[in-house]
């Protein structure tokens, strides 16, 4: 599910168009869309979903309907009042974003073992930095952290083997959804 709105402005992001737009809803008329398919699992992404007010009476709300309830989130708003049943996604910014001065360190000591480290690598400058940050902050023992190439920016192979030639012990993560569908907006 993607809500709208972001305060960033990553410099290759893939969602621009949810930046604006979008339909009001309120919970209960999210959760009857929800309830149209048979999954179990929701992931909240956006934009930037905590930008929106509503954000975590959803969240809370999906999981009080039983629902396994992830959060993709920037990493540049507090995740403190996140509902704990639900696992968080949360992404570093590289300085390649544009937005790196914007991630919120404080949130890393609220990550627990459930929870996910992304980092979107746009160039080797990049790379260099997010396994410095991998180690100086000992991210792995948070929880795990993945590694994705930015589309358009970096080749996805290029990655991997500096990756592999490091030995990090880190998750390649490619957004299989562009491979299946190209960067469509969904309905």
């Amino acid at each position: 599910m993607r809500l709208t709105g972001c305060p960033l402005r990553c410099v290759w992001c893939d969602t621009e168009y949810s930046f604006t737009g979008g339909a009001p809803a309120t919970i209960e008329s999210v959760l009857a869309e929800v309830a149209k398919y048979p999954a179990r699992q929701v992931c909240v992404t956006g934009g930037e979903p905590l930008s929106q007010k509503e954000c975590l009476p959803l969240l809370s709300a999906l999981c009080d309907a039983g629902y396994d309830v992830s959060l993709e989130t920037s990493g540049a708003l507090d995740i403190a009042a996140v509902d704990p049943r639900v696992s968080r996604i949360m992404d570093l910014k590289a300085p390649d974003s544009g937005e790196s001065s914007k991630n919120l360190w404080a949130n890393l000591e609220l990550l627990n073992s459930r929870d996910e480290i992304k980092i979107v690598i746009a160039s080797r400058s990049d790379y260099e930095w997010a396994r410095e940050v991998l180690h100086e902050r000992q991210l792995t023992q948070r929880c795990p952290v993945l590694f994705s190439p930015a589309q358009g920016q970096i080749e996805a192979a290029d990655l991997a083997r500096w990756i592999l030639e490091d030995g990090l012990p880190i998750r390649f993560q490619l957004q299989l959804h562009k491979l299946l569908w190209g960067n469509m907006r969904g309905k």
